[in-house]
């Protein structure tokens, strides 16, 4: 399954000066973390994120976000 075919945001917790490398290309089987798919889908690259503090990150699942990897609404908009 493409990540984008879930419909809704994934949701990272993430603490002050840990890193998430979140997929871009879509294919990875760990969504919405990279697992390297992207090695056959160039030329996405894997978005690294630095918290720097605790948050709440909301990762694009729909595909048609105007600001990914990260969630705008876009899949509550029929």
């Amino acid at each position: 399954m493409n990540m984008y075919e879930q419909g809704n945001p994934y949701t990272i917790k993430i603490g002050q000066g840990d890193s998430a490398y979140i997929c871009q290309c879509g294919h990875s089987k760990n969504a919405p973390f990279c697992d390297g798919s992207h090695i056959d889908h160039p030329p996405a690259q894997p978005y690294e994120y630095e918290a720097t503090q605790d948050e709440t990150l909301y990762v694009c699942g729909c595909g048609n976000s105007g600001n990914k990897p990260f969630c705008d609404g876009s899949h509550s908009q029929g």
